[in-house]
């Protein structure tokens, strides 16, 4: 009975395809915007990890401005950081690995005829290491270009592509800004980018050079410290926070005129907001699965209306009233799972098109696919229990007469 009930539910959605696809197309656009949401949310996610996890592990960064700011909140409202905060922190916190400076400045860098506006940082050696770079060519800043600030340069790939062309730009001269400058590294391509900038359009000098060539000060926008595994964020950032009030003669009344980042903090944080913003867009999207199921439902009751007369016949040649309920039950799920299996389809199509659009990962959620796909099946039973329980309450006698 179930396969005969399938066969003749087949038979009357493909004999009115217009009516058929019209009664879908609200499950299908329903399950195709919950896969799609899902799926730019789960990329998002993914790419705020991998943003975080690119700028290094157990990684705290500080920064001048007072706290809830924000990266450089109010920096010019507070004193600058030096290079003698950093190596406090270094001498009096043996959980510290390692620490770097840096400062940052976009600057238009010039090779030939080419121009292009870059963020040049001004750092040392450990910035590589910190943040999690490697050299593809060349070498590492010597001890007395970093000392006497001599203007050297290493060079992301996306900024040697652009001024120089493929290849190895060891040993080419560029100008950042009015400073003549030689090109003693390449840094290997990095696919992730940091929050939606391309980390391969960078330049790294020295520090000391950058100070006295192009910002002009001793200032530094921000120090980055690893600390040891065997240490917590919260203590290390703790002892960071006495150390800084003190070297900054904070009374105890006063608050921090200063910043410390826990990377990882701000990975759950920013991953917790993608999060409620990809599941409030899904709950809006799922309302147009409900608005399908009613749509079935209409069309279904005109069906019935449209069919009295088949009905009437069929029970008069013998069907019961349970047949003529599943025959009817059998052709609302059909057609709901029609449009369940064009909504994932159409749904993984734009869910990949806004991940390549966004430049982002492409992560289907399978389980919410699934869910998607059963989620449209009970749409069809309950929506479609009503019309066909009507069906098969009708009295054959009056079915018959009807024309």
């Amino acid at each position: 009975m179930l396969l005969e009930s399938l066969r003749l539910a087949l038979s009357t959605v493909f004999r009115n395809k217009l009516r058929s696809f019209l009664t879908v197309l609200g499950i299908v656009i329903g399950v195709a915007s919950v896969i799609a949401m899902v799926t730019v949310g789960q990329g998002s996610t993914a790419q705020v990890q991998s943003d975080v996890a690119s700028l290094g592990s157990n990684l705290l960064m500080i920064r001048p401005g007072a706290p809830g700011r924000g990266p450089g909140g109010a920096s010019n409202e507070a004193p600058p950081l030096t290079i003698q905060d950093m190596d406090a922190m270094v001498d009096n916190i043996p959980d510290i690995v390692a620490a770097t400076p840096s400062s940052a400045r976009s600057q238009t860098v010039v090779f030939g005829e080419v121009n292009y506006q870059v963020t040049v940082t001004g750092t040392d050696n450990a910035y590589l290491a910190i943040r999690g770079w490697t050299l593809a060519e060349g070498r590492l800043f010597s001890e007395g270009e970093m000392r006497s600030g001599t203007p050297v340069c290493i060079l992301g790939t996306t900024t040697s592509t652009t001024l120089i062309g493929e290849g190895n730009p060891v040993g080419t001269t560029i100008r950042i800004g009015k400073i003549s400058c030689d090109v003693i590294g390449l840094l290997d391509k990095r696919e992730a980018s940091t929050f939606g900038q391309d980390d391969n359009a960078t330049v790294l000098m020295p520090l000391n050079g950058f100070q006295r060539r192009i910002s002009g000060n001793k200032n530094v926008q921000s120090i980055s410290v690893t600390f040891a595994d065997t240490a917590t964020a919260e203590d290390v950032t703790a002892q960071i926070q006495s150390l800084m009030r003190e070297r900054r003669k904070l009374a105890g009344d006063e608050n921090d005129d200063f910043n410390v980042f826990d990377m990882k903090q701000i990975s759950s944080v920013l991953t917790g907001i993608t999060s409620v913003l990809t599941g409030l867009l899904s709950a809006v999207a799922a309302i147009s699965l409900l608005v399908g199921g009613i749509g079935i439902m209409n069309i279904m009751l005109v069906s019935v209306t449209e069919r009295t007369r088949e009905i009437g016949i069929r029970m008069a040649v013998g069907a019961t009233e349970r047949q003529v309920l599943m025959q009817f039950l059998v052709e609302a799920i059909v057609l709901s799972l029609i449009g369940g299996i064009l909504g994932i389809m159409l749904g993984l199509a734009l869910g990949a098109a806004g991940s390549y659009a966004l430049n982002i990962g492409f992560v289907p959620d399978w389980r919410i696919i699934v869910a998607s796909f059963v989620f449209s099946a009970v749409v069809g039973v309950v929506f479609g229990y009503f019309p066909a329980r009507r069906a098969a309450r009708m009295d054959p006698i009056d079915a018959l007469r009807h024309q």
